[in-house]
C-alpha cells in the first residue's frame, strides 16, 4: 500500500477550490477548523434550523445551507451520519452540484453498498481519518496529525487522487501518512473492527468481566478499576509498542495469564463468530439489518442505550470518575 506525506502533496490544488463541509459533528468540526487554519476557503453547510449554526459562528466559520453550498462549492464533503447521507444527497445536493465538482466522503459505506449513487460527472473520493474527530483536530492543533486512508471511486477530472492528497494534507494527515486504499476495503475493515474489537468486542468483554467479578462477591469499585479503567493503560502501550512490546512491559504473572487464559476467552468459537460477522458485512446483510432498524426508528439503538445506561458499571464509574477530574 502506497503511503504519502506532506512532501507528496500539492496544497495549491485545494486552495484553488471552494470547499463545503456538510455537517458539524465531531469529524465535520475537525475538518472545517483544520481546513480553515490551512488557508482553505471553507464553509459549513447546515440546515436553517440546525443547532450547530451558533457553534460555527462562535468558531468563526462561514455557514450556508446545503443547497447553497452545492451551487457554490467545488468540493463538497459529506459528513452527516451514514443513514442520512443518501437523502441529503438526493434532495439537496445532486440537483445543484456543479458539473465536474468533487464529492468527498470520510467513510465508504454508502458508496460501497450503493445506498448513494453519485452523478457520473462528479469526482468521487474518500479521505478517511484513522481516528475520531477530536483526535483529528487535537493532533493538527499540536502540529502533528492523524493517519488517513485515501480512495478514488470516480475520477472524471483526471486529478481526483491529487485532490484527495491535497485535502488530506490540509486536514493534517500528510504529517502522519496518507495510505492508498479503495472504498470496499476501507468499509469492510472499518465495520468489522467496530463490531469485533473497538465497540462490540471491547464493551461486551469489559461488561462481562465486570459482572463475573461482582457476581462472585468482589467490590464493584475493584471490578471497575480492574476491568475498565486500566484498559486505557494497556491500549496506550499496545499503540506505542505493539502487542509484543506491551507484553514485554507487564509482569511475568500478567504475561503468563495472557498466554494461558486469553485463548479461553478468544478461541475457535470466537473466531468462527468473527468469520460469520465478516461474511455478513461482505454480503450486505449487516447493511440491510441497519437499514431496516433505521426505517423503524432505531429500536435496537434505543434498547441498547437504555440497557447500557442502567448497567451497574455506569453508576460506579460515574462515582469513581468524579475522583479523577482530569479524565473529563
Amino acid at each position: 500500500m502506497r503511503t504519502f506525506y506532506d512532501q507528496d502533496v500539492d496544497p495549491e490544488i485545494l486552495r484553488r477550490r471552494r470547499v463545503a463541509i456538510v455537517g458539524f459533528g465531531a469529524q465535520g468540526r475537525a475538518h472545517a477548523l483544520n481546513l480553515r487554519d490551512s488557508g482553505i476557503d471553507v464553509r459549513v453547510a447546515l440546515r436553517e434550523d440546525s443547532a450547530s449554526r451558533a457553534a460555527c459562528a462562535g468558531a468563526g466559520l462561514a455557514v450556508s445551507t446545503p443547497e447553497q453550498a452545492a451551487e457554490d462549492c467545488d468540493v463538497l464533503v459529506l459528513l452527516v451520519p451514514d443513514e442520512t447521507q443518501p437523502q441529503v444527497y438526493e434532495r439537496a445536493l445532486a440537483p445543484r452540484l456543479k458539473t465536474g465538482a468533487a464529492l468527498l466522503f470520510a467513510h465508504g459505506y454508502n458508496i460501497h453498498f450503493e445506498r448513494l449513487r453519485p452523478r457520473p460527472d462528479l469526482d468521487v473520493l474518500m479521505v478517511a481519518p484513522l481516528g475520531i474527530g477530536d483526535q483529528v483536530r487535537a493532533t493538527y492543533a499540536a502540529g502533528a496529525g492523524t493517519p488517513a486512508l485515501l480512495a478514488v471511486h470516480q475520477d472524471v477530472s483526471g486529478e481526483a487522487h491529487a485532490l484527495g492528497l491535497s485535502y488530506a494534507g490540509a486536514n493534517g494527515h500528510g504529517r502522519a501518512g496518507i495510505i492508498d486504499t479503495n472504498f470496499r476495503d476501507e468499509t469492510i475493515t472499518d465495520l468489522f473492527a467496530e463490531q469485533a474489537v473497538l465497540c462490540g468486542g471491547l464493551t461486551h468483554l469489559i461488561s462481562a468481566a465486570f459482572e463475573t467479578l461482582v457476581e462472585a462477591g468482589y467490590p464493584q469499585e475493584l471490578a471497575y478499576f480492574s476491568c475498565l479503567h486500566e484498559v486505557k493503560l494497556i491500549a496506550d502501550m499496545i499503540q506505542r509498542r505493539g502487542i509484543a512490546g506491551m507484553r514485554g512491559s507487564i509482569s511475568s504473572t500478567a504475561e503468563f495469564g495472557d498466554y494461558t487464559r486469553g485463548p479461553r476467552v478468544i478461541n475457535d468459537a470466537s473466531r468462527e463468530q468473527m468469520r460469520k460477522m465478516l461474511k455478513e458485512i461482505e454480503d450486505g446483510r449487516f447493511a440491510d439489518e441497519l437499514d431496516a432498524d433505521a426505517r423503524s426508528g432505531f429500536p435496537t439503538l434505543a434498547a441498547g442505550r437504555e440497557a447500557a445506561e442502567s448497567h451497574a458499571i455506569e453508576a460506579v464509574g460515574e462515582r469513581l470518575r468524579a475522583m479523577m477530574p482530569w479524565l473529563r
